[in-house]
């Protein structure tokens, strides 16, 4: 190895080291060891897989610096102009890139995942038509009785354009008669008499939906695969048990994205699959499954269809591909909403269950910027986020993961402020793995803004937050070193009955998709949603359970024992559909002495076969346990009374999460009310210590706290936007926690305020001088144009005032900001509260250095005011927020540097 290559070798190492806190963090430091795995990921965008070995290694070695701990690769569409460099997916020079990326990703600490394909959904050149996601059609056709039927079974090409197989002929009768005509077709055609009585025949077909997979790179393009067939499944990953030979155990995972494969609802061996699993014939049954009519047969043929799609999702398909992954050492990572499954079992199938957000929700804290012109609504509804992550800890998956900002504001306009809230609420929901959505990889020679994926927001070096977002990166990756360790500590689990939205009309749809986007079709307004807001805004921990999950169940010790571990109660809110088997498992674990609350009995059991007898069936067995099955209009006695408390914190508007590591609790606490909260706040356990760790400094130290009966009293100060995480101890271990109060009004530092501008573009504008701070645009045409970075520089003499500390509150930054003092760094602002303690001041004079960065929206909007192009992707080029056509000139410019008011407060140790 040259010398060069020697010394690149250990500059990587050293990245590695500093990144992972080894050198920063002291042994003595209480804070668990930050890993690649405590740190964010990144998705990493593949742009018509036109990589290079040196420029795969400057991108790696940036989102190393910066704190990212590993990446998710995923080829998708390319660059216009770069078609000589397009590589096709999994030929040998793609496999030659893959290998040399995880080396080079092993060398700096990092870790790689990959989607099985390109683009989205699963899908690729290899999944030939029979294999390809199906759907049922049916032709219909009326024979009177006498008449002779002689005709040619097909679609209606009208009407279908994809490809079909002939299935089954089937006949039904006026009288009620049913007949299956399949033996008697020749080449598909059908030579019949109708003897008995007027005839209603179907055709019924295997169809295609004729998907292409979505966004696919070089070498990807190809139909959707049938995501029902596990023999789909073995075709499709042929080709990778051969490229893939040499890389088993060096794939950390194998990513599966959000289920969108579209109008797909049947498969080949659908009829066959279903007759076994609910009992019946159902092509006896088509006049009511495809009925349009709100009637209870017609439901109930409906829901045993959709529960047939789930189980040969969950059966067929999802556990089949885990299985596959880990025959190669490979984890697997699923996205489960938006399919038509059960998402508990979905989520609780892969390794590591993955929900998503998209776009931008909203919150108080003081000062956070959500202009109505630059969001798109968001979706991340806690109740949602929930499904995956409870799917993780009654499973016993130690990571949940988070497709993490999606659109989250429009392109080049996304501040690290914005993420940080939102970051926090999955975090809060049990998220403890965050990847970013995303990183594209961008050549060196690629002209600003280099290459874009074109979905917000982009995460890389050629992006002006890049200066600063190693904070936020090092904010997450402190937090999940937290949230990573022990267990989830919920308590309470509360049953998901699936089978009420299952048995609903729907208007006649044969399924329905579990989308993040259309919460209002399956999730809101439903009694299961009405409970989990009531529990959680009540302070309890709560997790969801699938009858699945029920039906693995044990007592033990009195508690309901899982995979992922055992919680002391479980609910049933009102449902109206449930299964006999999990009415029976529920009450077996009621009289085994495990805490079951019923909120309401089921009224029917849901599905066609039998149920008139399986009803009676239930109604027998109600009528047997009523003494123990009575339900209970008061939630919070009945918890109580399982010794199930809720955290009263939650009154204060703090937010929290709980976990358990060895017996002892770590909440992690978030204000994200618009109020400063200073005062003892309660845990739900008693007589304890507390160490108070914040995730922002690293600070930490033990607080002062009150023991009450049941409950410890801890003393806390969370300004709008904080965050604190507290660990219980049963004696003190650390120094005390620096409580701090004001003993001034803040004083506004003015004068005459220095800026330069250090680095961006299109151009350095002139130094300039400011009496009073504005927006840097106002200075000058260039100014205007310019994203980047600019240093201000303000003398100023320390006020005529005792203090032990001082804070600097640098009001509204655009957007933020590295502090200097005297020429030492202070630190980073750059989330609100963008307030910094800067410790003590010189007498006389003290020379305030702040580096602000800005958005790249201004220098976008001046490329597209000169008509300057940088939009050269191929396919999706380039969209906004709201999916229109990317318009940069329409935008105003943003307001970038320092906006002000400054000012220092002096401080007061209180401890």
């Amino acid at each position: 190895m040259s010398t060069k290559s020697n010394l690149n070798h250990i500059i990587i190492i050293l990245f590695s080291v500093f990144s992972q806190g080894i050198v920063s963090q002291t042994i003595a430091s209480p804070w668990p060891k930050i890993t690649n795995t405590s740190q964010p990921w990144a998705r990493w965008w593949w742009m018509g897989s036109a990589v290079d070995k040196p420029n795969l290694k400057k991108n790696l070695i940036d989102l190393r610096k910066a704190g990212i701990g590993g990446v998710e690769i995923t080829p998708i569409y390319g660059v216009k102009g770069q078609e000589n460099n397009f590589i096709d997916y999994l030929s040998p020079k793609w496999m030659e890139m893959l290998d040399y990326t995880i080396k080079i990703a092993d060398s700096t600490g990092m870790q790689v995942d990959m989607v099985l394909g390109t683009g989205w959904p699963y899908g690729g050149p290899q999944v030939d038509v029979p294999h390809a996601a199906t759907k049922l059609i049916v032709e219909k056709y009326t024979v009177k009785k006498g008449a002779k039927f002689i005709q040619e079974i097909k679609i209606d090409p009208t009407k279908e354009k994809t490809p079909a197989q002939l299935l089954h002929v089937v006949g039904y009768g006026a009288d009620g008669s049913y007949i299956d005509l399949t033996n008697q077709l020749k080449e598909n055609i059908l030579e019949w008499t109708a003897k008995k009585t007027d005839y209603t025949l179907y055709g019924v077909f295997s169809g295609k939906t004729g998907q292409q997979v979505k966004r696919a790179a070089p070498g990807g393009k190809g139909y959707t695969l049938d995501h029902y067939s596990e023999e789909a499944l073995n075709t499709y990953v042929t080709p990778f048990n051969t490229a893939l030979k040499g890389f088993e155990g060096r794939i950390r995972s194998i990513f599966n994205d959000s289920y969108e494969v579209y109008g797909t609802d049947f498969t080949p061996q659908f009829f066959k699959e279903f007759e076994s699993r609910r009992g019946y014939d159902l092509k006896k049954e088509l006049p009511k499954l495809l009925s349009k009519n709100n009637l209870e047969a017609d439901n109930r043929i409906k829901s045993d269809y959709r529960e047939t799609l789930s189980d040969l999702l969950l059966n067929r398909f999802d556990k089949p591909w885990t299985n596959w992954a880990h025959s190669k050492n490979f984890k697997t990572k699923l996205q489960a909403h938006g399919s038509p499954g059960n998402l508990i079992d979905l989520y609780a199938s892969a390794d590591i269950p993955e929900c998503e957000t998209f776009g931008s929700m909203p919150y108080d804290v003081l000062g956070l910027r959500r202009e109505k012109q630059d969001i798109r609504e968001g979706d991340a509804d806690p109740v949602m986020l929930k499904f995956s992550s409870s799917a993780a800890h009654i499973s016993g998956k130690p990571l949940v993961s988070s497709e993490t900002f999606t659109w989250l504001r429009d392109h080049f306009k996304i501040a690290l402020s914005q993420c940080k809230p939102e970051a926090e609420d999955l975090l809060l929901n049990g998220v403890n793995h965050i990847f970013l959505h995303g990183s594209t990889y961008s050549p060196e020679n690629a002209k600003w803004p280099g290459w874009k994926f074109y979905a917000s927001a982009n995460f890389n070096a050629n992006n002006t937050t890049w200066e600063d977002a190693p904070a936020l990166f090092s904010y997450i990756a402190n937090c999940q070193s937290m949230l990573q360790q022990g267990k989830s500590d919920n308590e309470t689990l509360l049953y998901w009955p699936v089978y009420d939205t299952w048995s609903h009309y729907l208007e006649g749809s044969l399924f329905i998709e579990f989308k993040i986007h259309s919460l209002g079709e399956w999730l809101k307004n439903t009694p299961f949603y009405t409970t989990t807001q009531n529990l959680i805004k009540q302070g309890y921990g709560v997790d969801f359970i699938s009858d699945n999950f029920i039906a693995q169940a044990q007592v033990v010790d009195g508690k309901i024992a899982l995979p992922g571990g055992t919680f002391k109660s479980l609910i049933v809110p009102p449902s109206e559909k449930m299964p006999l088997a999990t009415l029976e498992k529920l009450i077996a674990l009621k009289k085994a002495g495990g805490k079951i609350i019923f909120e309401g009995l089921p009224s029917s059991v849901p599905g066609y076969f039998e149920y008139e007898n399986q009803n009676k069936q239930m109604i027998a067995l109600l009528d047997a346990n009523k003494e123990i099955l009575q339900p209970t209009s008061d939630i919070s006695k009945a918890l109580a009374e399982a010794k199930v408390y809720p955290e009263k914190l939650i009154e204060t508007g703090l937010k929290y999460i709980r976990r358990d590591s060895n017996g002892e609790k770590i909440y992690y606490i978030v204000n994200h009310t618009s109020k400063t909260i200073d005062d003892f706040i309660p845990l739900q356990i008693a007589n304890k210590e507390v160490v108070i760790f914040d995730p922002l400094t690293k600070d930490y130290g033990n607080a002062i706290v009150q023991k009450q009966n049941d409950i410890t009293m801890v003393k806390v100060h969370l300004e709008s936007g904080q965050a604190l995480f507290l660990k219980t101890e049963n004696q003190a271990s650390q120094p005390k926690w620096k409580y701090t109060e004001k003993t001034n009004e803040p004083i506004a530092l003015n004068g005459n305020w220095k800026i330069s501008f250090d680095k961006g573009g299109p151009q350095l504008p002139s130094k300039a001088s400011l009496s009073s701070l504005k927006s840097w645009t106002t200075l000058s045409p260039e100014a205007e144009a310019f994203s980047g970075t600019a240093t201000y520089s303000l003398s100023f003499n320390a006020p005529n005032i005792t203090a032990d500390n001082w804070s600097l509150n640098l009001g509204d930054v655009r957007e933020s900001a590295q502090v200097w003092l005297n020429g030492v760094f202070i630190g980073t602002a750059w989330a609100n509260p963008f307030s910094l303690n800067i410790g003590k001041l010189k007498k006389g004079k003290n020379e305030l250095t702040i580096k602000v960065t800005n958005l790249g929206a201004n220098r976008i909007r001046n490329m597209e005011l000169k008509g300057e192009e940088w939009k050269i992707f191929y396919e999706i080029n380039m969209v906004d927020k709201d999916y229109k056509k990317f318009d940069a000139t329409k935008w105003e410019p943003t307001p970038s540097g320092l906006l002000g008011p400054v000012s220092i407060t002096p401080l007061q140790n209180k401890n």
